[in-house]
C-alpha cells in the first residue's frame, strides 16, 4: 500500500511539471508600436505575475490549461488573454482614449452603451486628459478640456476664494449635477453673492476632488432630471474613481507664475491593495499649498478723486489742496496697496474606494472622501484718505480731541463730529495713521461616503446604497475694525459661517426582459440641511467689520426638507439599428410641494453603423436651493441718526412678505437635443449636437431694491422697516438658450516614427436671452424699479463666452509624449448700470476674443520613473476689453442718453474716467470681476515627477 501511494505521489509531481510551461511575449502600444515597459502581467485567479523589462518583453511560469494572463498598465485599457499553444503573445495595448470607445458609460439610466452606441452626446476623459492640461485643480482642468464648462478666478475673493463658481451652457453651477461613482455629491454652503457668473448660486466643490484618484470623467450634456431628479436641468457630471489596484505612485507637483508667484507645492499617493478574486482598494492622499498670485493694477489718479476727492477737471483736480492727500499717498503707493490677485491655498485631501465580492454576481461597494482647506485672501487696502476707521484707534497728540473717549461715539460721514474728525486727522492730530488692509481667511470641510450592494437574481441587477455628504465653512476677519465700536473695536473678528449636509438613499433595478428590451425601476429619498452659523457680536453689532460684517445673531437658523422620488425607465432596441428609451419621475418635497417630469430619447444607425442619428426631449425641475429659501444677511449702517438695514431678506421675511414676494417653487425646464455621430474610418469620429433650453419660473437673486421715492408704497414700506434697500431670491425670468457641441477626433496618424492624435472640440452659443419681462412685485414695479437691473442681466445673458474652441495635438514618439492645446475663447460683455448713470444702458465693456496656448511634455525614464513639464499660456494672452456703444435699431434706449453715451466715448477724459470707474479707479484693470473668459494670471509653468513601486 505504501508503494502504491508513494507512486501516486511521483506520477502527481511528474504530471504538475508537465503541465508547468513558461510562456514568453512581448507589450506594446497601439498609440506608436514602442515598447510598454512596466506592464503588470497576471494569472487570473492567482497571484502569479511578472513586469515587462525595458523592451517590452516578459516570461512567466503558468500551471494548467487554459491559463488566462492579464496584461494592465496605466494609461491602457486592461486586456485578458488566453495563452495559446505557442505559449508566445503579442501583446498590443490600447491606449486609454481608445478604451473609452468601448467602455460602458455610466452616467444615464438605463440598458448600458459605449460611447459610440449611447441615444446621448456624452464627453469621456482620462486621468491623463486632466494631467496634461497642467492646471493645479480638477475644475481648472475641465476648463481647457470641455468647452461648454466655464470657470474664473475673482479678485478680492473672500468667501469664494474656497471654490470658484462653474458652469456649463452658461446656465449656472446649482444646474449640472455631480455625482461620484454614480452617487449624488452634496453642493457646497457658499452661496456665492458677488458679481460674477454663478451669482446667487451654489454647486459641489470640483476643486476639492484630487485629479490622482480619478480613473476617467463622464459629462453627460442633456439634461436628466428624470434620471436622476433635481439640479440635472443642464447635464450630469460623473467622476468615476481609479478601483482596481495595479501599483502604488508618489506624484511630486511644483509650479510658479511666469512673474514668479503663484508658487504650488504638493504631493499625491496613490495605492491599495485587490481583496480576494475581484475586490479591490484604492485609496488617494493629497497634500498641496498654493501661494497667491498678485496682479494689482495701478489706479487712476483723476477716478480716484472723483471718487474720494474734490474733483473739477483733468488739470484743476490734480493741483487743488483739497486732494493733495490723494495725489501724494499715490505717487508713493500706485497701486493703492492693494494686494489683489488670488488667495494662498493649503489644502489636504484624502479618498477612498472599495469593492468586496460577496457572491459570484454580487459587490460590497463604497467610496469616501474628506476634504480640508483653509486659504487667505485680501481686501481692498483701505487708504487713508478713503477710511478713517483706523484714527479711532490712535492716540490723539496733546490738544487734540480724544473722538475715542466714548465708545458709543460714531461719527456717519458728512455729519459735522465727522468731518472734524476728517480734519484733523488732515492737520496731523492724528499719528501713524497710512491705511490698512484688512485679510479675509476661511476654513472648508468637505467629506462624502457611500456604502452599497449590488448583486443579479433571476436576472435582475439590483443596486441599493446610502451616501452622506457635507461642506462647512467659516471665516476670520483680521487686521480691520468695526468704526461703530469706536476704541473698543477688536481687530480681529470671528464673523461666521455656513454648513450644508444631506444624506441619500438609493435603490435601483433593472433587468432585460427580452433581448432588446431592458426595464428599469428605482427610488431615491434624501434629507438635506443648510445651517447659517452667526458670527461674534463685534462683527456684526451696528455697522459689523470692515470688509466682511459678520452674521447677525437673527439671522443664524438651521433648516432641514426631505423628498422622495422614484423613476421608471425602459429602453427598446426595436431593430438593430434603431432603439426608443423613455424615463417618468416623480419626486414629493417637504417644502415646495410635488413635481413629475419624462424623458424620450432615440438612436438611429446608419450606412454599416458609420453614422448615428440621435436626439431627445424632456421636461425637467429644479427644486430651490435651501440656501436660497434661507440665507438672510442683513448689514446694519447709520443713516439719518438712526441704524438702517439692508441686504439679503429670504422669501420667509416680513419684509419678503410686505413687498409681495412669493415663496419659492421649482424651475421648470423643456429640454430638445438632436445631434450626429460619424465614424467614417477606424481612427476618425466627429459629433454634432444641438440644443436648446428654455427655463420657467428660473430662480434669481434680486438688484439691490431702493427707491428715491418716498411716498411710494416701496418707499413707506422701507421706511417703515428702517430699511435703506432690500434683495431677495425670487421666480423671476424665463430664459432660452441654445447652441452647438462638436467634437471631432483622429487619432493614430502615422508622423515620422511616433503616432499623432488630433482632437477638435468647440461649444456656440446661439441664443442666451431673457424671454419677456421680468416678475417684477407690483410694489416694486409701481415704484419704477426693477429685480434685475442691467448689470445682473448682462451677467445672466452675456457673462460666458459666446463660443469656446479647443484643439488638442498629441504626439507619441519613444519615450516621448508632447501634447499641443489651443484654446479659443469667444468675446463677452458686461453692462454696468451703477457706473456712469444712464448713459451706462448704451455702453457695454467687451472682452475681445483671445487664444491660449499650452504645452505638456512628458518622459518615461524608466519603467518606474516618468516626468512631465507644462508651460501654461505660453504667450503671456491676458483677458482684455473696451467700452463700446451698444447697437439701438430699434431705439429702445432714449435718444438723449444714447448721444450723452457717444460723446463719453469721443470725450478721452471721460472715457478715462468712465473706464475707471468699472474697475475701481484701476485696482481691478487687470483682475477684473466681470467678464474675463480665463485665467488673468499670464504663463504658469508645471512639473511633475511621478515615482511607481
Amino acid at each position: 500500500m505504501k508503494k502504491l501511494l508513494l507512486l501516486s505521489l511521483i506520477c502527481t509531481a511528474f504530471w504538475a511539471q508537465a503541465q508547468t510551461r513558461l510562456v514568453t511575449g512581448v507589450v506594446t502600444s497601439s498609440t506608436d508600436g514602442s515598447a510598454v515597459a512596466g506592464a503588470n502581467i497576471t494569472v487570473k485567479g492567482s497571484s502569479t505575475g511578472t513586469v515587462s523589462d525595458a523592451d517590452g518583453k516578459f516570461s512567466i511560469n503558468v500551471t494548467g490549461d487554459p491559463v488566462v494572463l492579464s496584461i494592465s498598465f496605466i494609461g491602457f485599457a486592461t486586456q485578458e488573454i488566453t495563452v495559446p499553444a505557442s505559449n508566445y503573445l503579442a501583446v498590443v495595448l490600447q491606449s486609454s482614449a481608445e478604451e473609452l470607445q468601448e467602455i460602458i458609460v455610466s452616467v444615464g439610466r438605463g440598458s448600458q452603451r459605449t460611447f459610440t452606441d449611447t441615444p446621448l452626446p456624452v464627453d469621456n476623459f482620462t486621468a491623463k486628459d486632466l494631467v496634461t492640461t497642467g492646471q493645479p485643480s480638477f475644475d481648472k482642468a475641465l476648463q481647457y478640456r470641455v468647452p461648454s464648462f466655464n470657470t474664473v478666478n475673482t479678485p478680492v475673493n473672500d468667501a469664494t476664494t474656497l471654490l470658484d463658481p462653474y458652469e456649463i451652457r452658461n446656465l449656472g453651477p446649482s444646474r449640472l449635477l455631480v455625482l461620484i461613482n454614480g452617487k449624488r455629491k452634496n453642493v457646497s454652503s457658499l452661496l456665492y453673492v458677488q458679481f460674477s457668473p454663478g451669482r446667487g448660486e451654489t454647486g459641489a466643490d470640483l476643486s476639492g476632488i484630487p485629479t490622482q484618484a480619478i480613473k476617467r470623467v463622464e459629462i453627460l450634456r442633456d439634461g436628466a432630471s428624470a434620471q436622476y431628479g433635481s439640479d440635472a436641468i443642464a447635464g450630469v457630471m460623473n467622476v468615476i474613481l481609479k478601483d482596481k489596484f495595479e501599483y502604488s505612485s508618489l506624484t511630486l507637483q511644483s509650479g510658479i507664475t511666469g512673474k514668479g508667484d503663484g508658487g504650488m507645492y504638493g504631493l499625491a499617493l496613490n495605492s491599495g491593495a485587490n481583496l480576494g478574486k475581484s475586490g479591490f482598494l484604492n485609496y488617494t492622499v493629497e497634500l498641496k499649498q498654493q501661494d497667491n498670485a498678485i496682479r494689482s493694477g495701478n489706479i487712476d489718479v483723476l477716478t480716484e478723486i472723483a471718487t474720494f476727492g474734490s474733483y473739477s477737471g483733468p488739470t484743476s483736480s490734480l493741483t487743488d489742496p483739497a486732494n493733495a492727500g490723494i495725489v501724494n499717498f499715490l505717487k508713493v503707493n500706485p497701486t493703492g496697496g492693494n494686494l489683489n490677485g488670488t488667495g494662498e491655498t493649503s489644502s489636504a485631501k484624502f479618498l477612498a474606494n472599495f469593492a468586496v465580492p460577496i457572491s459570484e454576481t454580487g459587490q460590497f461597494y463604497g467610496n469616501a472622501a474628506f476634504v480640508s482647506k483653509k486659504v487667505i485672501s485680501n481686501a481692498n487696502y483701505r487708504t487713508p484718505y478713503w477710511r478713517v476707521d483706523q484714527v479711532l484707534l490712535h492716540t490723539p497728540v496733546a490738544g487734540a480731541p480724544d473722538y475715542t473717549s466714548d465708545p458709543s461715539n460714531y461719527f456717519a460721514p458728512g455729519t459735522t463730529q465727522y468731518n472734524q474728525l476728517v480734519a484733523d486727522k488732515a492737520a496731523g492730530k492724528y499719528e501713524g495713521y497710512v491705511g490698512y488692509m484688512p485679510t479675509f481667511e476661511g476654513d472648508l470641510k468637505d467629506y462624502n461616503a457611500t456604502l452599497g450592494a449590488k448583486n443579479e437574481t433571476n436576472g435582475w441587477r439590483h443596486d441599493a446604497s446610502i451616501t452622506v455628504g457635507g461642506n462647512e465653512q467659516t471665516y476670520s476677519v483680521n487686521n480691520t475694525v468695526n468704526r461703530s465700536l469706536g476704541k473698543a473695536s477688536p481687530t480681529s473678528f470671528k464673523p461666521g459661517g455656513f454648513s450644508f449636509k444631506h444624506v441619500v438613499g438609493n435603490i435601483d433595478l433593472n433587468k432585460s426582459l427580452t433581448s432588446n428590451f431592458n426595464f428599469g425601476v428605482g427610488a431615491e429619498a434624501r434629507s438635506e440641511t443648510y445651517q447659517i452659523i452667526a458670527g461674534d457680536t463685534a462683527s456684526y453689532s451696528r455697522e459689523g467689520s470692515n470688509s466682511f460684517p459678520g452674521i447677525r445673531a437673527e439671522n443664524a437658523r438651521t433648516n432641514s426638507r426631505f423628498n422622495f422620488g422614484g423613476y421608471v425607465d425602459a429602453t427598446w432596441d426595436i431593430t438593430e439599428k434603431f432603439l426608443i428609451q423613455g424615463t417618468v419621475r416623480a419626486e414629493k418635497y417637504s417644502d415646495f410641494g410635488n413635481a413629475t417630469v419624462g424623458k424620450f430619447s432615440t438612436r438611429l444607425k446608419l450606412v454599416e453603423d458609420k453614422l448615428v442619428l440621435r436626439g431627445s426631449i424632456s421636461s425637467g425641475f429644479r427644486a430651490p436651493l435651501l440656501h436660497q429659501i434661507y440665507a438672510q444677511s442683513t448689514q446694519a449702517s447709520f443713516a439719518g441718526g438712526t441704524i438702517v438695514l439692508s441686504g439679503l431678506f429670504n422669501n420667509n421675511s416680513k419684509e419678503a412678505y410686505l413687498l409681495g414676494i412669493p415663496k419659492l417653487k421649482a424651475e421648470k425646464s423643456v429640454n430638445f437635443t438632436a445631434g450626429l455621430g460619424l465614424t467614417p474610418i477606424s481612427n476618425l469620429s466627429l459629433t454634432l449636437d444641438f440644443y436648446d433650453i428654455t427655463i420657467s419660473d428660473r430662480i434669481v437673486y434680486s438688484s439691490s431694491i431702493t427707491t428715491s421715492d418716498p411716498n411710494s408704497t416701496l418707499g413707506k414700506i422701507l421706511a417703515a422697516g428702517n430699511l435703506t434697500s432690500v434683495q431677495f431670491f425670487i421666480n423671476g425670468i424665463k430664459t432660452h438658450t441654445q447652441g452647438l457641441d462638436f467634437v471631432a477626433s483622429y487619432k493614430n496618424i502615422e508622423l515620422g516614427t511616433g503616432k499623432l492624435a488630433m482632437n477638435l472640440a468647440g461649444n456656440y452659443v446661439l441664443t442666451n436671452d431673457i424671454v419677456g419681462a421680468p416678475n417684477d412685485p407690483q410694489v416694486i414695479k409701481d415704484a419704477g424699479a426693477t429685480i434685475l437691473n442691467t448689470q445682473v442681466k448682462s451677467l445672466l445673458t452675456e457673462g460666458r463666452p459666446k463660443y469656446k474652441t479647443i484643439l488638442g495635438l498629441d504626439y507619441a514618439i519613444g519615450n516621448f509624449n508632447v501634447t499641443l492645446n489651443n484654446t479659443l475663447f469667444g468675446p463677452t460683455k458686461f453692462q454696468d448700470l451703477d457706473n456712469g448713470g444712464s448713459n451706462m444702458e448704451c455702453i457695454k465693456q467687451v472682452f475681445s476674443p483671445a487664444v491660449v496656448t499650452d504645452l505638456n511634455i512628458g518622459y518615461q525614464f524608466s519603467k518606474n520613473i516618468s516626468a512631465s513639464f507644462t508651460i501654461n499660456n505660453i504667450a503671456n494672452v491676458l483677458p482684455k476689453w473696451k467700452l463700446e456703444l451698444t447697437h439701438n435699431p430699434d431705439q429702445t434706449i432714449d435718444n438723449a442718453n444714447y448721444a450723452n453715451a457717444q460723446a463719453t466715448l469721443n470725450d478721452p477724459t471721460a472715457k478715462q474716467l468712465l473706464e475707471g470707474f468699472l474697475e475701481f479707479s484701476g485696482r481691478y484693470r487687470i483682475l477684473g470681476y466681470n467678464g474675463s473668459q480665463f485665467s488673468q494670471l499670464g504663463t504658469a509653468f508645471y512639473g511633475q515627477l511621478v515615482f511607481k513601486f
